[in-house]
């Protein structure tokens, strides 16, 4: 086949075979060398030609079927079955939700990375079993593995890593994991974190707006102990530590309830989207002025909290995004801290 005459295998590259060929069979792809529908040569065929063992080709070819880069007609052969540009790294994204702030951390890090890479992005809903088939499913065919571990147990509480989610994690080669968002201290010095310190972000972000927090006469953080999405507890510690450091009235409750009684010098610190427009909602029928009356600080910001003057704590998911594609980019490794901003608005 003309193919062969295209395929390059160097003895004495320390890249394994298996790779070789499958780095090949890309770059002739998108060299315009091999074309859509194309037949390649049989596994015995390009193992005799390139004194391979079978094992090496099947291997390759495997890879490629996943990538959906080649695919297998029984009785026939095996075909090319994508001819767009084929990046050079392939990149598994998963996000256990697909919220704006999420969106926004992989928006930006797609528009970082580059043209010269191809990502994936799966959705788990943190749940464990959807996670560790799609782990399972696709361990061998991307170069980065792009990770945010938030899960749920049985009763909707949060939990960061399970036994099974550790050891499949572990299972990945520390070179081409990166852990965003949500980090554990028993990963090894060498995996690439870019994480929220959730406990310390809140209780430092608080101690930011102080003042102004002062002159309410109690404060109430909307923590949803059970939710298809839960949250780290991490956030209720630090909340806690903040206001019995100050001696602050404070309670926490698991949802803005409808009918609500809400008194002047309440203040509100909100989680989820569904409470904020609840608590705004029962506001303006109560005639309260958010930032005079009651106040309202809402966790992780949006366009639409700006533009309603909702003051604010949040991560800085552009600069977690980015900050992932650049390690990529670079090679380099290491654990890194995400800004966490304290974002005074009209609502304080």
């Amino acid at each position: 086949m003309d193919m062969m005459k295209f395929i390059k295998i160097d003895e004495s590259s320390r890249v394994p075979k298996y790779q070789q060929i499958i780095d090949s069979i890309i770059h002739n792809i998108s060299e315009g060398n091999l074309t859509m529908d194309e037949k390649i040569p049989s596994i015995n065929m390009f193992s005799e030609e390139f004194y391979l063992s079978r094992d090496t080709v099947e291997k390759a070819y495997s890879i490629l079927k996943e990538r959906n880069i080649i695919t297998s007609i029984r009785g026939k052969g095996f075909y090319i079955s994508r001819t767009k540009l084929i990046s050079k790294v392939n990149i598994l994204f998963l996000v256990n939700k697909l919220s704006s702030y999420k969106l926004r951390t992989y928006n930006h890090f797609v528009d970082k990375i580059g043209a010269n890479s191809h990502t994936d992005l799966h959705i788990y809903h943190c749940d464990e079993t959807l996670f560790l088939n799609l782990l399972d499913k696709n361990k061998s065919a991307y170069d980065y593995f792009v990770i945010m571990p938030h899960f749920k147990t049985e009763d909707l509480k949060h939990e960061s890593f399970s036994e099974k989610v550790l050891k499949a994690i572990n299972n990945i080669p520390k070179e081409k994991l990166i852990l965003l968002d949500n980090s554990k201290p028993i990963f090894s010095r060498h995996t690439t974190e870019i994480y929220q310190d959730f406990e310390n972000d809140i209780y430092m972000a608080l101690n930011e707006g102080i003042e102004k927090i002062r002159k309410y006469k109690k404060l109430m953080l909307i923590y949803p102990k059970k939710s298809v999405y839960p949250y780290p507890k991490r956030i209720l510690h630090g909340f806690r530590k903040f206001c019995v450091e100050h001696k602050l009235d404070f309670e926490v409750f698991d949802r803005i309830y409808d009918d609500m009684i809400i008194k002047k010098g309440d203040l509100f610190i909100t989680i989820e989207e569904a409470d904020l427009v609840n608590l705004v909602k029962q506001a303006r029928e109560d005639e309260f002025v958010l930032g005079k009356d009651i106040g309202v600080i809402s966790y992780n910001d949006t366009p639409l909290k700006d533009l309603l003057g909702i003051t604010v704590m949040s991560t800085d998911f552009k600069v977690m995004g980015e900050t992932a594609a650049q390690m990529i980019l670079n090679k380099t490794k290491g654990k890194v801290k995400v800004p966490f901003n304290f974002i005074e608005r009209n609502s304080l």
